[in-house]
């Protein structure tokens, strides 16, 4: 694992990402009584992120805690276990398993990464997530999740 920490002239102040600083904010953020918590980690992140995932892509931090309040308040219990954590230079690769419970639906696991790229004062400047959203929501829907599976092997696999 590399773990490389940000120039120490670079840094702002208080800020100290790595990959074991970086896993427990996570950790922290998706596992406060199955209601995400962003207020910690929003510090970390530059007024100018750019986030992206298989839903949206979005610019700036307000629009960044708009979203995070969103998921927030369409959760009925999200929940996150950190896998992996990977640092290398201004580079961050989190692989991890959100299980996500939805207001009227059953819960699903969905597996995925983020990588993070830090800018020259440490704070998180990009992020994107990468996921199969519909993949792993439809494994959990009795009967559909075999038919889904099925068509996708026999159209892409």
């Amino acid at each position: 694992m590399f773990e490389k920490p940000i120039n120490e002239e670079k840094r702002s102040p208080g800020t100290a990402l790595n990959a074991e600083s970086i896993k427990e904010l996570w950790s922290k953020t998706y596992n406060t009584q199955g209601k995400p918590d962003w207020s910690h980690i929003l510090p970390f992140y530059d007024e100018n992120i750019h986030f992206r995932d298989s839903i949206q892509a979005i610019h700036g931090i307000e629009e960044f805690r708009a979203m995070t309040e969103r998921l927030t308040n369409r959760s009925k219990d999200l929940k996150m276990n950190i896998v992996n954590v990977v640092m290398h230079e201004s580079i961050v690769f989190i692989e991890w398993e959100m299980t996500i419970k939805f207001k009227k639906n059953p819960s699903s696991v969905l597996y995925g990464s983020t990588r993070l790229t830090l800018n020259e004062e440490g704070k998180i400047i990009e992020q994107r997530d990468y996921y199969d959203l519909w993949g792993d929501i439809f494994d959990n829907i009795p009967r559909f999740g075999k038919v889904y599976r099925r068509f996708m092997i026999k159209k892409f696999g």
